[in-house]
């Protein structure tokens, strides 16, 4: 991983934003507004650079209702795109 951004409080909740060598990123989040958040579930967007890209082998919306080892599932794919 090229850089990792966390943040506390984003609105009401953790952001934590990825971003890799090859130009795509994630923002994996748990707030108010997420989905999985009332389970402690996290929802992840794939970036490129810093927008969201709804058009990638991975998915074409953002994914919901994640565990941390899914997260790091889906980290590992968006770094070998």
């Amino acid at each position: 991983m090229l850089n990792i951004t966390f943040h506390e409080q984003f609105p009401f909740g953790i952001q934590k934003e990825y971003k890799f060598k090859n130009g795509y990123g994630a923002s994996v989040i748990c707030h108010k507004g997420s989905y999985g958040h009332k389970s402690g579930l996290w929802e992840l967007a794939v970036l490129l650079g810093d927008d969201i890209c709804y058009d990638t082998p991975i998915t074409d919306d953002v994914i919901g209702n994640l565990t941390e080892a899914q997260v790091e599932n889906y980290l590992e794919r968006i770094k070998a795109l």
